[in-house]
């Protein structure tokens, strides 16, 4: 069995990277095996919540008012609507919901509405997620006192790629928020986004400073980037498929524990990369039609996926009472047709 470190120093990272693509999968696939079900993956739907206009600079993101990439700027979302497409993703087989808002941070006058979000979306037996920028530790303890399951803030790339990503936030205020989110006894969701025209080096980076958080992300998600046209890296040049696997392999071996997430990007990669990266320890997906504001294969497809490789949904179902997971596996022929 894998023990679990928070020591990881570079040349051991790169050591991995540089393994025979075979061999690297393999002790990948070993690792994944002593912790998880290898057949089984975890399904979350992602909901916009409030759409565009956010003031950060991210270079990557349609959703960033300082950039025109067409998108239309929408106000916070109706609680009955959010709960609606919850228990639509509930339906047709997901088992955690997560919900993003375009902020900085929150408001102290939209606070009310995501408290209310999380308490109706748990009551419907789903994980709850959100992701909705920067949080101050009162802020986390009030979504942790209301039930989040899980809280997603990404570090993104590496601390010495990071400036020429984002200038508006620091890494310090990632990795503070990510701190706060611990605290308040909230799940860690974090990951990054590789293909932004950073090196292996940077990936290296990002991967070495998620493993050495002093607990491990319970969700990583790598993320294939999307390039939107009207962002600086609209343009940016692709990043080489196998190089993406080896980054899963990488992460799953870093953190033998953590869910480890295939991503946004996952529109452009055929059904054989995907299960590559399956093979190489993710073990996570978003699906629907949208993440946020970019596309995503739609359910019917990864359906079809799934069951070409004999892969469950695995549900994890909260009861309200206790707030105690129930994880089961359910096909997803099953879940399709609830």
């Amino acid at each position: 069995m894998t023990t679990l470190r928070h020591d990881w120093n570079r040349a051991e990272l790169r050591a991995l990277f540089d393994l025979p693509f075979n061999d690297l999968l393999f002790q990948a696939q070993t690792v994944h095996r002593q912790h998880f079900d290898p057949n089984a993956v975890q399904v979350s739907t992602l909901l916009s919540i409030k759409t565009g206009a956010c003031p950060e600079d991210c270079k990557y993101c349609s959703q960033s008012g300082h950039y025109d990439t067409g998108l239309d700027k929408e106000k916070l979302l109706e609680i009955e609507k959010v709960v609606q497409e919850a228990q639509a993703a509930k339906d047709k087989g997901a088992s955690r919901f997560c919900m993003g808002a375009a902020w900085r941070s929150p408001r102290d006058k939209d606070m009310p509405y995501v408290l209310e979000m999380v308490k109706r979306v748990k009551g419907l037996g789903l994980e709850t997620c959100m992701t909705l920028g920067m949080l101050a530790p009162e802020q986390a303890k009030a979504l942790g006192e209301a039930g989040l399951d899980y809280y997603n803030h990404n570090l993104d790339t590496s601390p010495e790629y990071y400036g020429k990503i984002i200038t508006t936030r620091s890494y310090n205020d990632r990795l503070n928020t990510l701190a706060n989110v611990r605290d308040a006894g909230i799940k860690v969701c974090s990951g990054g986004i590789i293909g932004m025209g950073e090196k292996r080096e940077d990936r290296i980076g990002l991967l070495m400073e998620l493993a050495n958080l002093p607990a491990h992300p319970d969700s990583v998600p790598i993320n294939m980037l999307v390039k939107i046209a009207g962002t600086p890296l609209g343009d940016v040049e692709d990043l080489e498929p196998f190089e993406f696997v080896r980054t899963i392999a990488v992460a799953r071996i870093l953190m033998p524990k953590s869910f480890v997430r295939l991503s946004a990007g996952r529109e452009k990669m055929n059904e054989q990369l995907q299960a590559l990266c399956f093979f190489a320890g993710a073990n996570s997906i978003f699906y629907g039609e949208k993440l946020l504001t970019t596309s995503n294969p739609e359910t019917h497809a990864d359906r079809l996926l799934f069951e070409k490789l004999g892969i469950s949904a695995l549900q994890v179902e909260t009861t309200v009472a206790d707030s105690l997971p129930v994880a089961k596996k359910m096909l997803w022929k099953d879940a399709m047709a609830v």
